[in-house]
């Protein structure tokens, strides 16, 4: 009897992005700025966070493991996906594939269970400012992260562990730049319904619910602004939310347009141009959101160059 888990194919091909080979160095020098952005850009948000200690509040907090997250998201495709239209290779281990979905998943997992704490925070901040301090207490923050990384990788693990008993034994051509789930059980010459079934389950509880969280959160704080219809309150609450709904939409925006939308005759090339946006684009625009409609970053930002002009040598 054959064992299901010993995978026939000891590598994949990634076609990598539709048409990339007639302008390569174009791409090539588009995505590795684009990339280089996404790393100096969080990495100066957390810097920034970690510096002023007037940024040292919840949502920070939480903006801060974001920016780690959206380094770490885009980590984990686009260096390979750089490396194969540098060296004209398009071959990624078996193993690599396998680690390569498992921390996409996971990472994925992670964005979408912050913005929703994102979300709660901007939800007691506006609908009860008066227990702000103590409902979003030092330890119910650190709580709420430690759940999101546990939880993500609750749910990341059983589709790597059901990925890997499948079998690979004909086409091993991945037309997408990195290994994507859904791509890879196509391919699969075993049964995937354990694997689907596992897609429907915890994409539920790590997509669907977070996001019906976050439509919650804003109603209220919609319904909460109705109430007091002043134009220094709405002001205030546009402020303290734009930044967090702008990210939020390009998020599941991405999402609903790659799984919910029809598909088309050219559906491989749609889900490949709708991935590149949420896993190069979104995770390089969050520094610029929230630095350019935040005056306590910009405010952060100019205080650390100014040290960094005017310090003693």
């Amino acid at each position: 009897m054959k064992m299901e888990n010993q995978s026939c194919a000891s590598e994949f091909i990634l076609l990598g992005l539709p048409r990339w080979t007639e302008k390569q160095d174009l791409y090539y020098a588009l995505f590795l700025s684009m990339y280089l952005t996404t790393v100096l850009g969080n990495l100066l948000i957390i810097l920034l966070i970690r510096l002023d200690s007037r940024l040292h509040t919840p949502m920070y907090f939480f903006l801060s493991h974001l920016a780690l997250t959206d380094v770490s998201f885009s980590s984990v495709t686009a260096p390979k996906m750089l490396f194969n239209m540098q060296t004209q290779s398009q071959s990624i281990s078996y193993a690599g594939c396998v680690s390569q979905t498992h921390f996409f998943l996971f990472f994925a997992d992670i964005d979408s269970l912050l913005l929703t704490s994102m979300a709660y925070d901007r939800y007691v901040a506006i609908c009860h400012p008066l227990h702000y301090t103590t409902i979003m207490s030092q330890n119910k923050c650190i709580l709420l992260v430690t759940v999101s990384w546990v939880l993500s990788c609750a749910c990341a693990l059983p589709h790597t562990l059901l990925l890997i008993r499948l079998s690979f034994c004909g086409d091993n051509v991945v037309p997408h730049f990195f290994c994507d789930l859904s791509t890879l059980l196509k391919l699969s010459t075993s049964d995937t319904t354990a694997n689907d079934l596992a897609i429907f389950t915890v994409g539920t509880a790590v997509i669907t619910v977070p996001f019906i969280c976050i439509l919650v959160s804003y109603g209220r704080i919609g319904a909460t602004i109705l109430k007091t219809p002043s134009a220094k309150g709405i002001f205030k609450a546009f402020s303290t939310c734009g930044s967090h709904l702008t990210v939020v939409s390009l998020y599941y925006g991405s999402i609903i347009g790659l799984y919910f939308l029809p598909s088309s005759n050219t559906s491989s090339e749609k889900d490949v141009a709708v991935a590149v946006m949420y896993t190069l684009v979104t995770p390089m625009l969050n520094p610029f959101i929230y630095s350019l409609r935040n005056r306590d970053m910009k405010g952060a930002l100019r205080n650390l160059l100014s040290r960094a002009i005017f310090s003693p040598r």
